[in-house]
């Protein structure tokens, strides 16, 4: 079986047999720019090259995803079931509310996406964190396929190996409403809506969203959580009609920033008005204290041996970013072994790696928010070296560029891999990438189809 690394090889192989095959990277170029790949009203940066898996790599995440999410599916339930369990999380009184909040249909973690960071050589894996269903990514992974899988260089592969790409709508679609179905809150006719707070949502993906929602005959909407209305009842849009199901995209502490007018929502789920898909118990996962809580005697003891030895040999070390948890002169005097991150947050925003900082730089970075000085709880957690991948850059310039100066050599990139799990189910891979240590839109990230190589 091939590697990884020589797939991709082979890919680039291919492509120069096409003596670079440009008119192909013009045409993907020229699909992007025209896509729904847009995030914040940007088309995302994307590769020509696709990741490629093959089945060893394939199965090996396979594996740690499902795991993971049995894990996080009971730190859920025994969370909503035990009391004596929920001091384990530091939470606010309002989000510890939000959390407790009933649910209304069996399963803890509907969907999911597990970030981590995979050694493609030894197959050893770490997390960078746990998404609920904030995650995003999916649309990227869709246009940027769409884009490749009718280029030369593409055909000329999959003439040499069986491939498959990621379908991540129609079984989302299909999870979500038998979910329902089997909810308590099932009534015939139902009207669906996904839910953000809309400047901070990729709306351009909620759109794909609700027309493969109206394939299956469920008429969904985008809504913005503050223009929905509850009337002691019944839960409505903005255009005033009822609401039987919320695919809920906005991730919770968006929901305590806007906390007052987001309160019909919170009134219908607590009076059992609406079907809030996943549920605000999904956040016990999304918060970066779940590193460390997955290492406590209280979760320990209600994960099997073999649960636990898999967060010993996955999970980062990670602690609050404070001198009652941690000597915060090893932070400061070993600064490449260490990141730091907000517990709560998304979009890798105040994600600071040590092997990016000067000492000075890390220095200040820790005396800004070590012991809550920022006014918020952050975490510094053990630095995982991400695995590099052979890359082409996003063809940004192409259009003014002969094709005699178009780049066909590319770079090392790394790698940031997101797991998809709808309930539990291993569906496929968000591939990121970027030139830096820290791996961000914001740090020239740049995303990449993701392509299973069979046999």
């Amino acid at each position: 079986m091939k590697s990884n690394a020589e797939l991709t090889e082979e890919y680039f192989a291919c492509a120069e047999e096409l003596d670079g095959d440009i008119a192909g990277r013009r045409s993907a170029y020229e699909y992007m720019k025209n896509s729904t790949a847009i995030v914040h009203e940007k088309v995302v940066a994307s590769s020509f090259i696709p990741r490629l898996y093959n089945d060893e790599s394939w199965e090996t995440l396979r594996s740690i995803a499902e795991t993971t999410h049995r894990i996080l599916c009971k730190v859920i339930e025994h969370y909503c079931e035990t009391p004596e369990y929920r001091d384990v999380f530091t939470f606010d009184e309002r989000l510890r509310e939000l959390v407790l909040l009933p649910r209304g249909y069996a399963d803890p973690l509907p969907f999911a996406r597990i970030d981590v960071f995979l050694n493609e050589d030894d197959l050893s894996c770490g997390f960078c964190e746990f998404n609920g269903d904030g995650s995003a990514g999916m649309n990227e992974n869709r246009e940027i396929t769409n884009s490749i899988d009718q280029t030369e260089t593409f055909k000329l592969f999959s003439q040499k190996h069986p491939l498959e790409a990621c379908e991540l709508f129609d079984s989302w679609v299909r999870e979500f409403i038998r979910i329902f179905e089997h909810s308590k809150h099932f009534v015939p006719g139902a009207r669906f809506a996904i839910c953000d707070y809309l400047e901070c949502g990729v709306v351009d993906e909620f759109k794909v969203f609700s027309s493969f929602f109206a394939r299956y005959g469920y008429e969904c909407v985008v809504c913005d959580v503050r223009d929905l209305k509850f009337d002691g009842g019944a839960l409505y849009d903005a255009d005033g009609l009822p609401v039987h199901a919320i695919w809920r995209r906005s991730v919770t502490n968006d929901v305590l920033d806007h906390w007052d007018e987001s309160q019909d929502l919170i009134e219908a789920v607590r009076h059992e008005a609406v079907a809030l898909i996943g549920s605000f118990a999904g956040h016990l996962v999304h918060d970066k204290q779940i590193f460390e809580v997955l290492r406590h005697p209280k979760t320990k003891a209600i994960l099997t041996p073999e649960e636990n030895e898999f967060v010993e040999r996955h999970v980062p070390r990670t602690l609050f970013l404070d001198e009652k948890e941690i000597d915060l002169n090893e932070v400061r005097t070993n600064k490449n072994a260490w990141i730091i991150k907000p517990t709560d947050n998304y979009g890798a925003k105040d994600v600071y790696a040590g092997v990016s900082s000067t000492q000075e730089e890390w220095e200040d970075l820790i005396a800004r928010f070590a012991n809550g000085a920022s006014g918020a709880p952050f975490i510094v957690q053990t630095y995982l070296t991400p695995y590099k991948t052979h890359t082409l850059p996003p063809d940004e310039d192409i259009e003014n560029l002969t094709d005699d100066e178009v780049d066909r050599t590319g770079a090392l990139y790394n790698n940031l891999s997101g797991l998809y799990l709808y309930n539990g189910h291993f569906q496929g891979i968000f591939s990121r990438l970027g030139p830096f240590p820290t791996i961000s839109k914001d740090l020239k990230g740049i995303t990449a189809a993701t392509i299973r190589v069979r046999g």
